[in-house]
């Protein structure tokens, strides 16, 4: 008979009195303590952790894209390029996330919903903060979050920064392919409005590849990014629909309605118009 292996033989550490261990480096206790439903349903306690570990994504998410765009916004593209992989990688796992809410039915969700009060993931300030980062801008969506004035801060200063879009558009300037002053030099806070002089500027990166690498890899890692981050929104509206149907959204949204309007929003427009035009 074997005997029990014991990992300290091969040079494991076993006694943690007065030293670092995994729980206290990740701050497990704080983590593990932080999910308090509401109700007794048995379901709650999914809806709780599937949220929670959503918004630690897109905490890593707001980290790689704010430093992606420092990176391409000092010209350094292919700094960016892990970066920018690494958020697309991020929506992937966002996107098997509603697979684990999706095993819910449309019964458990209603024995815990009223806990729920007005609080909806209509109110994340994260998802928020990423959409005003890559692009896709509208102050009116700063309201939700004005009891919070740190918050609100915060998406505000965002609002005077570039997004990713528009230093990916000064570098595509900067690179010799030309673009008007009023792209270039734009009210950030203002929503992006797709333009054909910045299609026809894309089109020529596309069209000699060999001859604007960079560009067109910049360029197919923010149609990656998109692309998934299409499929989280089409993935959002499914299990909403399939979970409360046609209701009500609790922070008071049309719920799949609204959500089915936010499909048609596309935050880099001529990245997707110049597929047309080759």
């Amino acid at each position: 008979m074997k005997h029990p292996i014991n990992p300290a033989d091969d040079g494991a550490q076993m006694s943690f009195d007065g030293r670092m261990s995994y729980s206290d480096y990740l701050h497990l206790d704080k983590i593990l303590s932080a999910q308090h439903p509401k109700s007794d349903a048995h379901d709650e306690l999914l809806f709780i952790i599937q949220h929670q570990t959503s918004e630690l994504w897109m905490r890593l998410a707001i980290h790689e894209l704010i430093a992606a765009r420092s990176a391409i916004a000092t010209g350094n593209l292919r700094t960016s390029f892990k970066m920018l992989t690494r958020v697309t990688r991020i929506f992937e796992q966002l996107n098997s996330a509603w697979d684990v809410l999706r095993t819910m039915t449309p019964s458990e969700y209603t024995n815990f919903r009223e806990s729920l009060g007005q609080s909806s993931g209509f109110q994340s300030w994260q998802y928020r903060l990423i959409e005003f980062a890559v692009g896709n801008r509208n102050s009116t969506m700063i309201q939700p979050h004005a009891h919070v004035k740190e918050t609100a801060d915060l998406l505000t200063n965002e609002l005077g920064n570039p997004s990713l879009y528009d230093v990916a558009l000064k570098q595509l300037h900067k690179s010799g392919h030309s673009l008007p002053d009023c792209i270039l030099n734009r009210n950030f806070a203002d929503p992006y409005q797709s333009d054909d002089r910045v299609t026809i500027a894309w089109s020529q990166v596309y069209k000699n590849p060999q001859q604007n690498w960079e560009l067109y890899e910049l360029a197919e890692k923010l149609v990656d990014f998109e692309d998934y981050f299409r499929r989280w929104r089409f993935n959002h509206v499914t299990t909403v629909e399939r979970i409360i149907g046609m209701k009500r959204g609790t922070g008071g949204t049309q719920g799949v309605s609204y959500l089915r309007k936010m499909l048609d929003v596309v935050i880099f427009p001529e990245l997707w118009d110049v597929r047309s035009t080759l």
